[in-house]
């Protein structure tokens, strides 16, 4: 569904992990309910793949910068650099992440006693120290001017645990199984105590802070997977990526004016179960 084009007038998104699967799909609400859209990713070339046509219409409602949000200079500049363009932030979309796809098949689907401290300490950084960072840099000036918000993109896993038989492979022994790895659920439940921290933090200076816990979108995954996954979902089926941005463009908006340090749930009743 479209969100309406006056949800979010004006209003100006910085979005981290902006190449991302779903960034698309947010940005593009965003824009269609009226608001601007800062995206921010390690990976410039990908932003600009899709931002391209705004850039070359000098549509200044996407904007895009190719920067790592876990570094706190890299993101003053681009908090420089967007409040030159917008004169200001008024949401922070903390949505950076490492997150294998099932798509991609067992890559990344390391079992816990394989798993690489290398690999925790990459994947903690990437969902979990960007966010830090990020709201470290933009939260102070929302507080400053006594308005703005942050959302936090959680999971459904921040508050269940994987179902692991969803990945297994027939065939393999146990030990072999592809298993979710273990630091996407700890960086996401994380992500709800840091949503609680920031909300408590700046609530006396008109800053709220909420967490949006989704569950799995359909990303071409394979049909076995889809048929495994809808039985567990009391809707039958994986969330649709306009259905996870209507949702987020509601939380930026100032239909979600009483929630603060709440966890939005959008999941098709997974987590009822």
């Amino acid at each position: 569904m479209t969100p309406p084009s006056d949800l979010l007038p004006g209003t100006g998104v910085v979005l981290t992990g902006g190449a991302g699967f779903l960034a698309q799909a947010y940005a593009e609400a965003i824009v269609e309910a009226g608001g601007r859209v800062a995206l921010v990713d390690v990976d410039g070339a990908a932003l600009d793949a899709w931002a391209s046509a705004f850039h070359a219409n000098g549509d200044d409602r996407v904007l895009s910068f190719a920067a790592d949000a876990a570094d706190e200079a890299a993101m003053a500049a681009v908090r420089e650099r967007v409040e030159e363009r917008w004169d200001r932030v008024d949401v922070l979309v903390n949505n950076a992440a490492a997150n294998p796809a099932v798509a991609d098949g067992d890559e990344g689907f390391t079992r816990l006693e394989q798993f690489p401290l290398t690999q925790w300490r990459a994947d903690l950084e990437a969902g979990l120290t960007t966010a830090l960072v990020s709201s470290k840099v933009f939260g102070p000036a929302m507080a400053e001017r006594r308005t703005g918000t942050i959302v936090n993109i959680a999971s459904d896993l921040a508050l269940i645990g994987p179902d692991q038989r969803l990945y297994a492979v027939e065939g393999r022994p146990p030990a072999e199984q592809p298993v979710k790895p273990v630091s996407y659920p700890v960086v996401k439940s994380a992500l709800i105590g840091l949503t609680r921290y920031l909300a408590t933090y700046w609530a006396s200076a008109g800053v709220r802070a909420n967490a949006l816990c989704l569950g799995g979108v359909q990303r071409h995954q394979p049909e076995d997977f889809l048929s495994r996954v809808a039985t567990r979902i009391p809707l039958g089926r994986l969330a649709r990526p306009e259905e996870a941005a209507g949702a987020l463009v509601f939380l930026c908006s100032d239909g979600s004016s009483y929630m603060n340090g709440a966890v939005m749930v959008v999941d098709g009743g997974r987590t009822a179960w």
